[in-house]
């Protein structure tokens, strides 16, 4: 069986729906400049060295929106520690504590069990 430890919420990748919002966001704002390359295309009179310039816009843009919207964020490396562990302290040993009168708590402790045969 494979031991990881425990990973720490600073290395954990980004949640698949935040990843996919930022990607869809990504490609309808590069469509949205399409549409105005395309309306600035046809609308600007008279035509001239600017109306190709549009027009590659509106032709090439939504290849690279595909493109860039479909780079996923990076995947996490290898978990991270935390950067602060916290030392467990040496526990004293303890006699059993008397029982709790004030607030009625009735606390058993038992003795280890002896193994069958022995007196």
């Amino acid at each position: 069986m494979k031991h990881t430890s425990a990973q720490s919420a600073t290395s954990l990748p980004r949640a698949p729906r935040d990843d996919a919002h930022t990607r869809m966001g990504k490609y309808f704002s590069m469509m949205a400049i399409r549409v105005v390359c395309f309306v600035l295309m046809v609308a600007i009179q008279p035509y001239g060295w600017y109306t190709w310039l549009f027009a590659i816009g509106a032709i090439v843009l939504p290849y690279f929106a595909v493109v860039i919207a479909n780079v996923a964020a990076a995947p996490a490396g290898r978990a991270v520690p935390p950067e602060r562990a916290i030392e467990a302290a040496p526990r004293a040993p303890h006699a059993a504590p008397a029982p709790d009168e004030t607030t009625g708590v009735i606390r058993i402790h038992e003795a280890p069990r002896r193994p069958e045969g022995a007196a």
